[in-house]
């Protein structure tokens, strides 16, 4: 983990600044390894600081050997008296996660200092983000840790989903199988659609009775040591009509359209494109109104951007979700979601759920 925080260090002079503070709860544990829930990185060239409250001084400690801890009293002196100590002059913050309350403070702070004079404090944005966008070997390892929870997860309460059953009983189900295949948590409030439910993307699970014949959108994730999984599928329970078939295999050709054919040097943008071109070419252009995908990891949703407009650029060893989905009013809708590994000859599927 130590070298995270190096890459993070190397940056810097091309930033042209002496330290960065790190205040996203994510970016934190990825550069740190330190789960507190307060705390504060600063990052310079040669030190490395964590700051954080006397409920977690120890467990700092333990989890973060290549820092120094320090404990964060009431104010800002423990950031004030940092500065001081490393000569930061040009500190970056990174001002996608920081709130104008807490900037203000810190400005503040800093400009009634007369010894830290000349300092100034400069808005930062997606340079630790952009590391994560690249995971590791452990990285990995505990992605498909979560994976195969879900996967385990889907595989066994999907063919037991009976009419008669509500939405919330099916999440709760699943919640409780991802745990039961060592999930520590959900990743997000699963999301059971059925019916014309499933028309909208996100429908949070409630009441609605699930009916022979109709769709069910279920998407959902495990968190493992901090590390999320995400995968939808689309169900029946019964026979399926035609407008499932007709729009299923839609989706499933798109989605494997771009699986199969991206690579290495595309844009966000353009891996997009592999998938809804196919589903404009079938006449369902206007009914996928999301991006194609989005990077995973300590967040559920972190970079890289996979969707029209995303210049993000997909390299080797980035992960990120390939969910291409068709949504018709009062019918329902189907999406299918897998997370893939992008490598220099193409992506491999992560999850392995049936679909």
């Amino acid at each position: 983990m130590i070298e995270r925080a190096a890459r993070l260090a190397a940056q810097l002079p091309g930033k042209e600044l002496d330290g960065i503070l790190i205040s996203a709860t994510e970016n934190r544990r990825y550069l740190s390894g330190f789960t507190g829930s307060a705390g504060y990185l600063l990052v310079t060239p040669h030190r490395r600081l964590l700051f954080t409250d006397s409920r977690y001084v120890e467990q700092a400690g333990t989890q973060s050997p290549h820092f120094e801890v320090i404990r964060m009293k009431s104010g800002l002196d423990w950031l004030l008296d940092s500065l001081k100590e490393t000569g930061v002059r040009k500190l970056g913050f990174e001002s996608d996660n920081m709130t104008v309350a807490s900037y203000n403070q810190v400005l503040d702070a800093i400009r009634e200092d007369e010894d830290l004079a000349g300092t100034s404090v400069i808005a930062t944005s997606g340079i630790a983000a952009g590391l994560r966008a690249f995971k590791d070997e452990d990285e990995l390892a505990q992605l498909q840790k979560a994976i195969d929870a879900s996967d385990r997860a889907m595989e066994l309460v999907c063919p037991a989903i009976e009419a008669g059953m509500t939405e919330k009983e099916v999440a709760w189900r699943m919640e409780v199988a991802m745990r039961e295949f060592g999930a520590d948590n959900i990743s997000f409030a699963t999301i059971v659609a059925a019916g014309p439910n499933g028309a909208m993307a996100h429908h949070r699970a409630d009441d609605t009775v699930i009916r022979a014949g109709e769709p069910i959108v279920i998407d959902m994730g495990a968190r493992v040591n901090g590390y999320c999984s995400d995968i939808t599928r689309t169900v029946v329970v019964g026979e399926p009509d035609e407008m499932f078939h007709k729009i299923y295999s839609i989706v499933l050709g798109a989605q494997l359209t771009a699986i199969n054919t991206v690579r290495p040097g595309l844009t966000g943008e353009e891996c997009d494109a592999l998938s809804r071109d196919v589903i404009a070419e079938a006449g369902y252009g206007d009914n996928f109104g999301h991006s194609l995908g989005h990077g995973v990891g300590l967040a559920v949703h972190e970079n890289p951007r996979v969707g029209p407009n995303s210049e993000n650029v997909l390299e080797s060893g980035m992960v990120f979700t390939v969910e291409p989905g068709i949504y018709v009013s009062g019918w329902g809708g189907v999406r299918i979601e897998d997370i893939v590994v992008l490598g220099e000859d193409g992506a491999t599927a992560l999850s392995k759920a049936g679909k």
